[in-house]
């Protein structure tokens, strides 16, 4: 299901195309001296928006893609981090390291030491709590969870005592693990930068004061008005069609 703000762009799109094609209905009377709301203006920015709203179309499947393999990839981390950090605590290894360890786990999992007192009072009107927003870990980022899992890593790799027999806590499954961990980011990120700069060559088409498709429909609006009057069916045609900034 496409979002709601990917829903609103679309909207204004296609109502932008309504409006060119009632204009286009009125013949030789619509004739505006404004260069940006003559026909030929319309259509070279209705085809631009359009262009651009079919590109992000297209990049949302591989984007999805990557996030989701991302999300795949990092679920299991937070119960493979605690069995790590068990199997550690069951060796010889002394106190201190152990709780090293559990440092570096709490920041991959998101735990915090001690309980932060919340900022944010909940409303109970809303189905959200609102004090999570200010409790939440500050370090659970993909880039923080890999760079707190390749600490953890390199812990276990200077213990000689730190010998599982479990397969996918040796420190070699793990040094795999944080490998594919790695990539899968990276693709994600490399996914998602095109994608933004698409967005924002839409929303300047969209969006910018004065020279958008949101704008410039208000001056087409506007130039009708003028022309038909406000009680006419040519404006009330138009007047109806509606034309959103939204934020994105």
């Amino acid at each position: 299901m496409a979002s709601t703000s990917e829903t609103g762009h679309a909207k204004n799109v296609a109502n932008f195309e309504d409006l060119i094609s009632f204009c286009t209905g009125y013949g030789t009377s619509y004739n505006p001296s404004n260069a940006a709301i003559k026909l030929t203006a319309l259509n070279t920015l209705f085809t631009s928006a359009k262009s651009s709203l079919a590109t992000i179309n297209t990049m949302l499947p591989p984007w999805k893609t990557a996030i989701n393999a991302r999300e795949i990839a990092f679920a299991p981390l937070s119960k493979l981090t605690t069995r790590v950090v068990n199997a550690l605590d069951a060796s010889t290894v002394t106190r201190q390291t152990v709780a090293d360890a559990k440092t570096f786990a709490r920041k991959i999992q998101g735990k915090r030491a001690s309980v932060k007192v919340p900022t944010i009072v909940d409303n109970p009107a809303t189905p959200v709590d609102e004090s999570q927003k200010s409790i939440s870990a500050s370090q659970m980022s993909f880039d923080s969870r890999i760079e707190s899992l390749d600490k953890l890593i390199q812990l276990l790799s200077s213990q000689t005592a730190y010998t599982p027999n479990e397969a996918d806590l040796k420190v070699t499954a793990l040094t795999t693990l944080i490998a594919d961990m790695r990539t899968k980011n990276t693709a994600a990120i490399n996914a998602y930068t095109p994608l933004s700069n698409t967005r924002i060559s839409r929303n300047n088409l969209l969006y910018t004061t004065g020279t958008g498709l949101v704008d410039i429909a208000g001056e087409v609006k506007k130039y009708v008005k003028s022309v038909y009057g406000a009680t006419s069916p040519q404006f009330k045609q138009i007047s109806g069609l509606k034309f959103t900034k939204v934020k994105s």
